[in-house]
């Protein structure tokens, strides 16, 4: 397994009321530390935000307003196996998970409110978290759509094919 099988990696913050959206690099998506160090470079309009997913398992959106950082993990067992999971969890403050747990559905971890400001309840959040049936690209782009970007976020993606 490659520890760091991310699919892909954006960063979106807004200037002066409009959506900027890029693609981070591998190396600024490698790690917890990298993603928040490529956000506080875009403090944006309420902040900067970080749509990430790996491996087709789950996606992870890391938001830099103000003093602390806010995470969402979609799926706390993925920190079992994947470190970038791992250091979400760890940022929460959440124990990890045991890998006898491995067989059970993963919940979501973190700050289901992260995007409530932008339009995306809690309530909406949990629910892509928790469908089954949904890849972390289709749930990533259902939320980019909501708050107002997901046509850029369709061309950044389409750079990660």
């Amino acid at each position: 397994m490659d520890d760091n099988a991310v699919d892909f990696a954006l960063i979106a913050w807004r200037e002066e009321g409009v959506w900027q959206v890029e693609a981070l690099t591998p190396r600024s998506s490698e790690s917890l530390d990298a993603i928040l160090m490529a956000l506080r470079h875009q403090p944006g309009d309420g902040g900067s935000l970080a749509l990430v997913s790996v491996a087709e398992e789950f996606f992870l959106i890391v938001r830099a307003l103000g003093a602390e950082p806010k995470v969402l993990l979609s799926d706390e067992l993925a920190a079992i196996d994947w470190p970038l999971a791992a250091q979400a969890l760890m940022l929460l403050g959440i124990e990890q998970p045991d890998d006898d747990e491995q067989d059970d559905d993963g919940e979501p971890a973190g700050d289901l409110s992260i995007l409530a400001d932008l339009g995306v309840s809690a309530v909406e959040l949990e629910l892509l978290c928790e469908d089954l049936e949904l890849y972390p690209d289709e749930a990533l782009a259902t939320i980019a759509t909501r708050i107002g970007f997901g046509d850029k976020y369709s061309v950044a993606t389409a750079t990660f094919d």
